[in-house]
């Protein structure tokens, strides 16, 4: 996934990205408000976001973004913990709500879960279309198998094929992708994603990813 993190302390901020990053997610950190708007229309599979800010509130930042049409799954990462706080959050847009101190390995499982209703359902492995075998993509144990068997995949190999499958049916323009995989680092990368595209294909089967000539790429899930 590629995440932005909205964190002013730098403590927690570098903790959390550091540890994200070790599980394979992208993470765009951002101490301030005024900092996000470089990010402004860049694709993110999730936010993470602090509720008070030294410029302002995260969750008015969230209340906005949703009031312009912006459905990215959101959660709030806060030492708010009374009740009406809560309700707060989450009535102005926010998909889960985290209260501080917390363990990475809670909200890595809480992503998972995101990712797990952004792909189509609750369940975690999901089938993919393909004619060369049988391919399964499980979110939760972030792995991929081949006619049961599963397939070891490098983290940015991985972070295609999640970033596909959580946006499984529709075609993902290639600027788009390279964004959600690499980061800002897909400036400087002018073939990565064309080379673990060509590796997932090697590993997995060529019909597993569909490139659109000219556009991007497709997965197809099969229900």
């Amino acid at each position: 996934m590629r995440l932005l993190l909205l964190e002013d302390d730098d403590i927690l901020g570098e903790g959390l990205r550091d540890y994200l990053r070790s599980q394979g997610h992208v993470v765009d950190w951002c101490r301030s408000l005024q900092q996000t708007e470089a990010l402004r229309g860049e694709p993110f599979d999730a936010y993470l976001l602090d509720w008070q800010l030294p410029d302002g509130s995260g969750l008015d930042w969230l209340a906005a973004a949703r009031r312009r049409g912006d459905a990215v799954p959101a959660l709030m990462l806060t030492a708010r913990d009374g009740l009406n706080s809560r309700i707060e959050g989450l009535d102005a847009g926010a998909d889960d709500y985290l209260v501080k101190p917390f363990a990475p390995e809670e909200l890595a499982a809480r992503l998972r879960a995101v990712g797990r209703r952004s792909g189509g359902g609750a369940e975690s492995r999901r089938r993919v279309a393909s004619c060369e075998g049988r391919v399964e993509i499980d979110l939760a144990e972030r792995a991929a198998y081949l006619d049961g068997q599963r397939v070891e995949l490098t983290g940015r190999e991985w972070a295609v094929l999640e970033a596909l499958l959580l946006r499984a049916g529709r075609i993902v323009p290639k600027a788009e992708l390279e964004k959600l995989v690499l980061g800002f680092e897909a400036e400087l990368a002018s073939n990565a994603l064309e080379v673990h595209v060509s590796s997932l294909r090697r590993k997995l089967g060529r019909g597993v990813i569909e490139t659109v000539r000219g556009i991007g790429y497709r997965l197809e899930a099969v229900k």
